[in-house]
């Protein structure tokens, strides 16, 4: 009896206590959700369903409505707060900034193995991202282009085939084979091999998957990421729950190739004429010259890292480019008259180029758009404000204060993007207004910003400007389930499209 008198007791208490922490914290008046104010598992709720991008921008939708002051600050969290505002961006995330990572950044690593991603000590972070910076740069990248090409040519040769079968196919499945192909290629100069066979050779791509719903669940009690990542991986070795979990896995396949790799004739290393060299090649030289300063680690984190990021961003962005041009047949119409035009006045290669690409104002405004529209990221991208803590849209935060932008609000806010925010129309990036152009593209943030702006960026792009205009220009794509269905999409970290299907037809006549 009295042991339940005294948990009687100390619930109460505790109830008394969080009550009065609503009622004299100092951003009590920030707005959202009941529970969010209490804690962080109607967060966690939100993320289990997978469709948190949607719930955030509710959140920002419904209280921007009724309270200007308050809308671009909203709670998801009793100390985690999401802003979609330009300031919000330039103060938490510009290049001088001092609001690091938040812990829940640690469930995306595998404890005790650094990677440039997840770091959150700011000055560590800025010491590892020069070591990778100079091998991710545009120039460096177009020498890839030949790996790019061997992969658009196979998925080419995918999409014939399905023609001919008449058949549907997840397309959204296929152009993550051919992302993951392409960082293959240009990591290890070898494919995996998704694209000859349609199949998750080696389970990569559910590893991958498994990982990003880990992290992004996790991450929210990112202090026990590493001892619940002890148990997952005790339980993987006993063979319980399936092959080739997490980002453990995708580690292990990296050196598996980086091993494969350094077993082949030393003339591997040797660049080839037209300049390109395979990311492992380049990070093997660096660490040969200093050993030191580049190890071991970071040859296999720069590659592991290379697959774990750069086939979901690709294959999803593709995916929303294709989807929004379907959905919007005089988008697709007017960007397949650019590209024919292009073909026609020779200024378009049967293999278009990058340089070539940059020279298409309504392709860079469709790639555009849709990264607008769909951001691969669809939850806040979290800091935690510095010591001294910080005003941000007009409200004082406190330092251990969790805020973030999620790029899937920032990206709808009318007061930058219009009226007009939640539709696709590339030609708002065609305007000739310089201040409104200037005020979209620094807003605009499906890669990050500022410091942490991802690193593989000109690789994703690099891919879509050279596959979207060939693909368009071959083929006529139709949604499956007909023009006024919308797409299905799931959201671990990633928004990913779930079983996105179209029917695909050569183009038999072209003008």
């Amino acid at each position: 009896m009295q042991i339940i008198l005294l948990f009687g007791l100390v619930g109460v208490a505790y109830t008394a206590y969080l009550i009065l922490r609503i009622l004299f914290a100092p951003l009590r008046n920030v707005p959202g959700p009941f529970l969010a104010r209490f804690t962080n598992v109607w967060y966690l709720f939100q993320v289990h369903t997978g469709h948190v991008e949607r719930k955030n921008c509710e959140l920002h939708e419904t209280y921007g409505k009724y309270n200007l002051l308050e809308g671009p600050v909203v709670r998801y969290g009793p100390s985690r707060y999401s802003f979609n505002s330009p300031e919000a961006i330039k103060t938490i995330y510009g290049h001088s900034t001092q609001f690091a990572k938040s812990s829940f950044y640690d469930a995306f690593m595998v404890p005790g193995v650094w990677n440039v991603f997840t770091e959150r000590n700011i000055k560590f972070h800025a010491s590892l991202r020069r070591e990778f910076q100079a091998t991710y740069t545009m120039s460096n990248l177009v020498n890839f282009e030949p790996y790019v090409d061997q992969c658009a040519r196979l998925f080419d040769q995918r999409l014939h085939e399905v023609s001919v079968a008449g058949v549907t196919i997840d397309i959204g499945h296929w152009l993550q084979c051919y992302a993951l192909d392409v960082i293959s290629q240009i990591t290890f100069a070898e494919r995996l091999g998704t694209l000859e066979s349609g199949d998750d050779i080696g389970g990569v791509m559910k590893a991958l998957e498994d990982s990003f719903y880990y992290a992004s669940t996790v991450g929210i009690y990112g202090e026990v990421h590493p001892h619940l990542f002890a148990v997952v991986s005790f339980l993987d070795r006993l063979g319980v729950g399936g092959k080739g979990k997490g980002l453990g896995y995708v580690i292990k396949v990296a050196q598996e190739k980086i091993n494969a790799y350094k077993a082949k004739p030393a003339a591997i290393y040797e660049e080839t004429q037209d300049g390109s060299e395979e990311f492992v090649s380049k990070f093997m030289k660096q660490n040969a010259t200093n050993p030191e300063r580049f190890t071991t680690n970071h040859i296999l984190n720069g590659c592991a890292m290379n697959i774990a990021a750069g086939s979901d961003t690709t294959g999803i962005s593709l995916s929303a480019v294709l989807y929004y041009l379907l959905k919007n047949p005089g988008c697709m119409d007017k960007l397949r008259e650019e590209i024919i035009t292009f073909r026609n006045d020779g200024k378009l290669s049967e293999s278009p180029t990058y340089k070539q690409s940059q020279d298409m104002p309504y392709l860079q405004a469709v790639l555009k758009e849709a990264l607008r529209l769909h951001p691969a990221v669809g939850q806040p991208l979290e800091r935690v404000v510095p010591e001294g803590g910080a005003t941000i849209a007009g409200k004082y935060f406190a330092q251990g204060t969790i805020v973030g932008v999620n790029c899937w609000a920032a990206h709808r806010n009318k007061a930058v993007w219009g009226q007009d925010a939640d539709e696709f129309k590339p030609d708002r990036w065609l305007t000739k207004d310089a201040d409104k152009l200037s005020a979209m593209n620094r807003n605009w943030i499906p890669f990050g910003a500022g410091s942490r702006t991802c690193l593989g960026r000109h690789i994703s792009m690099l891919e879509m400007c050279k596959l979207v205009p060939r693909i368009i220009r071959d083929f006529d794509f139709e949604l499956a389930d007909g023009l006024e269905a919308d797409w299905k999409t799931v959201a671990y970290w990633f928004v990913k499209p779930s079983n996105f299907r179209v029917r695909v037809r050569i183009r038999s006549t072209v003008p």
